[in-house]
C-alpha cells in the first residue's frame, strides 16, 4: 500500500466561489480529492463515477463540511450515460462553470507486443472517447451558461515512451492533441480548455499497478526530483487553479504536475 506524505494544505481562499463544477471518477483518487477541494474552495460540485457507495460518502463528507455536492452514477464505458450525467448538471444548477474530467481506467501492465486487442479498446473508450463524450456535452451547456473551462487529467506518460504501459500512454497522448485543438475551437467561445500530466500519485491506481508489477512505486518515487510521490490534493490544486478565474488567459496548455520528474 502507497505511504500518504505529509505536506502542508493551503486555506481555503474562495477560489471558486460561485462555480458550478462536474468532476468524473470523482469516488476516489484525484477526483475525490478534488471534489473535496473544489467544495472547499467554495464551488458547487456534481460528482460522477461508477462507484454509487463511494460517491455518496464523499457528498456526506462535503455536506458535513458545509459545502454543496451532488452525486450521479456515470459509466465512461457508456456514452449515453455521459451525456445523461452530464445532463444532470443542468437540472440540478441551471448552468455549468467547469468539468474536470478525470475519470480514467488502468491498463494491464505489460509491453506492446502483449498488448491486446482488449486493451486497446477498453483504453481508447475509457482514456479517450469518454473525454470526447463528456467535453461536448459540457461545451453545449458552458455555451448556455455564456463560457466556462475544462481541464483532462492525462499523464506524465503521455509525454513520452510509457514502457508498460503503451495503450494507456498513447491515449494520454491522444488526450493532449483534444484538449489543444479544443482549446483553439472554443476560445471565441469564452471557453477554456487545458490538461494537467500528473506524475506518481499516491492513488488505487497506483497500488494497482504495484501488485501487478511490484517494485513500480520505489522505481517512480525514485525518478521523481522531490523525492517522493504527490499526495492527490497537490494534483487537484493544479486542476482547481486551471478552473478559476485566476488561469483566464491560459488556455491550450498542458500542464505537469509531476515534482519535475518531466523535467
Amino acid at each position: 500500500m502507497t505511504k500518504n506524505m505529509d505536506t502542508t494544505h493551503s486555506a481555503p481562499v474562495g477560489l471558486l466561489t460561485g462555480k458550478v463544477i462536474f468532476i468524473t471518477g470523482a469516488s476516489r483518487g484525484i477526483g475525490a480529492a478534488a471534489a473535496r477541494l473544489f467544495a472547499s474552495e467554495r464551488a458547487a460540485v456534481v460528482l460522477a463515477a461508477r462507484g454509487t457507495d463511494a460517491l455518496d460518502r464523499v457528498v456526506k463528507e462535503i455536506r458535513a463540511d458545509g459545502g454543496v455536492a451532488d452525486a450521479v452514477t456515470m459509466d465512461l464505458a457508456d456514452r449515453a450515460s455521459i451525456r445523461a450525467a452530464v445532463d444532470r448538471v443542468w437540472e440540478l444548477h441551471g448552468r455549468l462553470d467547469g468539468a474536470f474530467n478525470n475519470g480514467a481506467v488502468a491498463q494491464q501492465p505489460g509491453p506492446v507486443d502483449a498488448t491486446t486487442d482488449e486493451d486497446i479498446d477498453k483504453q481508447f473508450t475509457v482514456n479517450f472517447r469518454s473525454h470526447w463524450t463528456a467535453m461536448n456535452a459540457e461545451v453545449a451547456l458552458m455555451r448556455r451558461s455564456g463560457g466556462g473551462a475544462i481541464v483532462n487529467t492525462s499523464s506524465i506518460g503521455s509525454r513520452r515512451a510509457n514502457a508498460g504501459l503503451p495503450a494507456y500512454g498513447a491515449m494520454k497522448r491522444a488526450l493532449n492533441s483534444l484538449t489543444e485543438t479544443a482549446a483553439v475551437d472554443l476560445a471565441p467561445a469564452g471557453i477554456r480548455v487545458n490538461g494537467i500530466t500528473p506524475g506518481g500519485t499516491v492513488t488505487e491506481m497506483i497500488d494497482e499497478w504495484e501488485a501487478a508489477t511490484p517494485g513500480t512505486i520505489e522505481r517512480i518515487s525514485a525518478s521523481i526530483p522531490m523525492g517522493r510521490m504527490a499526495e492527490p490534493r497537490e494534483i487537484a490544486e493544479a486542476a482547481a487553479w486551471l478552473l478559476s478565474d485566476r488561469a483566464s488567459f491560459v488556455t491550450g496548455a498542458i500542464v505537469p504536475v509531476d515534482g519535475g520528474a518531466g523535467a
